[in-house]
């Protein structure tokens, strides 16, 4: 059995625990929504979603809004998050590492969302796999950017939190992938404040 990296074991116990009771409210899921709108305006339809690192299920609650009649698939790693995504009863969350997640089928869409900056970038690669082989068609990428790699204190913890160019990785490591639309979402927003994510749609050709 793989032993967990010290991010996973970090993220499965009580720092991920306290993570799902921050990060849920009903300006979070507006936010969401407003997000995904603009995302999903870039696409054909979409009839199936998998999200790695799913957490209590805020995104997948924004995209059922969306698109009531799409597949959606989760991945989480902490099982407290696991169990309250599930218990929404709009998707089917598988629980574990992103890493060990075994693809059955091929979405027409599969994302992160605050989830990449947070694994050991020595295991990036894993991710972008995972990413790539579970898409038929589009890849969302939204997280922190930085045109280099740089490491940033994550409330007071050093090793947590990781910027980049992930996107531009992904169109790197796989040829057929292309860029479709990208976008920033700004947390002074009057509106629909997001964390400074940046968001990349990818395609592939």
């Amino acid at each position: 059995m793989r032993e967990l990296t010290e991010q996973e074991q970090f993220w499965r116990g009580k720092f991920g625990n306290d993570y799902v009771e921050r990060n849920q409210s009903d300006t979070l899921l507006a936010a969401n929504v407003a997000l995904f709108v603009k995302v999903l305006g870039h696409c054909q339809p979409v009839q199936s979603i998998l999200e790695f690192g799913t957490n209590c299920g805020m995104n997948l609650r924004a995209l059922y809004q969306l698109i009531p009649t799409a597949k959606l698939l989760g991945v989480e790693l902490n099982q407290k998050a696991c169990e309250q995504a599930n218990q929404l009863g709009i998707a089917e969350v598988w629980q574990g590492s992103l890493f060990d997640y075994p693809i059955a089928e091929k979405v027409d869409l599969s994302f992160t969302k605050g989830v990449l900056i947070h694994l050991a970038p020595d295991l990036l690669h894993k991710a972008y796999d995972q990413l790539y082989h579970s898409s038929q068609r589009y890849i969302l990428i939204a997280e922190y950017y930085n045109p280099s790699p740089v490491e940033v204190n994550y409330r007071g913890n050093q090793g947590k939190l990781f910027k980049r160019d992930f996107a531009g990785e992904m169109l790197d490591f796989y040829p057929d992938l292309q860029l479709r639309a990208y976008g920033f979402a700004y947390h002074r927003d009057p509106l629909f404040p997001q964390d400074d994510i940046n968001w990349f749609l990818l395609e592939k050709r």
